[in-house]
């Protein structure tokens, strides 16, 4: 049920945020040259697998989703999380910066930026308080040592 749970999330979420939408921006603008293209292509990769492994976290260790309404039971400090405090915004951030250089748009880039302001007022406004009022000291704690958006270096070394 969990799996069906972060599926269906990530469909109707991240699916709509970092493929969708920028489908309908770049319907009518034709794609960058041969290496814009690759490069778009790992970004879209890169991002993929940090999102996935990230929601694969908060199912795993946090048995629950991204989803506001079914987050995790356990604070996720594993895995990626280890690092950074946000690695799945990171992912979908990579997907859509995949899409403005594949399509080099003015258009794209806005909407990058204006998902990046997104991101960090919900973090701020909304995510961060609630992880406090859920966890307290621990998520206290884990702000200390793992910072918001990248990662510490060099990179904490643990047992995962």
């Amino acid at each position: 049920m969990l799996l069906i749970k972060n599926l269906l999330f990530t469909i109707l979420v991240p699916g709509t945020v970092a493929v969708l939408i920028p489908i309908i921006i770049s319907r009518d603008i034709s794609p960058a040259a041969d290496l814009m293209t690759l490069f778009a292509f790992i970004l879209w990769l890169f991002g993929l697998i940090i999102y996935i492994y990230s929601v694969w976290g908060f199912a795993i260790w946090g048995k629950g989703t991204p989803a506001p309404v079914d987050a995790p039971k356990h604070l996720v400090i594993r895995g990626l999380y280890q690092y950074m405090r946000n690695p799945m915004y990171i992912g979908v951030l990579s997907i859509l910066l995949g899409w403005t250089c594949l399509y080099s748009s003015l258009s794209l880039w806005l909407y990058w930026l204006f998902m990046a302001g997104c991101f960090q007022l919900f973090i701020l406004y909304y995510e961060e308080p609630k992880l406090l009022q859920l966890f307290g000291s621990e998520y206290k704690s884990y702000c200390l040592t793992v910072n918001r958006w990248l990662p510490k270096w060099p990179l904490a070394k643990t047992n995962d």
